[in-house]
């Protein structure tokens, strides 16, 4: 299932159908709601990024830039996230910072709790 958008009134009356399907909560949305919805939010992110020019101007060059982005994202606190990384917010600093070198359980951790991208982060750590 594809959606288009093509005017600013289309992409009101999308963004105005996602939040009515948002707010039934994932668990109520029968299958065919849940296709239409990831259709619709694809399409959403597309106009935004290409039209309404919302589309982040820099790309992370780093892990702890990729890693503020994503705390920014879900306003997550550096706290929080050392928690549901399962590390002493010392550590998470201190591997922010670039005083600590990343290791593998680390990466493994960001992509799984933040879903940064597994080439990104090898390739930068």
């Amino acid at each position: 299932m594809k959606h288009q958008i093509s005017s600013k009134k289309a992409y009101h009356e999308t963004m105005i159908t996602i939040y009515k399907l948002m707010d039934k909560g994932e668990e109520n949305l029968k299958p065919e709601e849940l296709k239409k919805l990831s259709a619709m939010v694809v399409a959403a992110e597309k106009y935004e990024d290409e039209v309404l020019g919302l589309k982040p101007q820099k790309e992370p060059g780093s892990i702890a830039e990729a890693v503020e982005l994503k705390m920014f994202e879900k306003k997550m606190s550096q706290s929080r996230l050392a928690e549901e990384l399962g590390l002493a917010k010392s550590k998470l600093s201190e591997l922010l910072s670039g005083k600590r070198k990343p290791d593998v359980p680390f990466l493994k951790s960001l992509y799984k709790v933040l879903k940064i991208d597994a080439g990104f982060l090898l390739e930068h750590a």
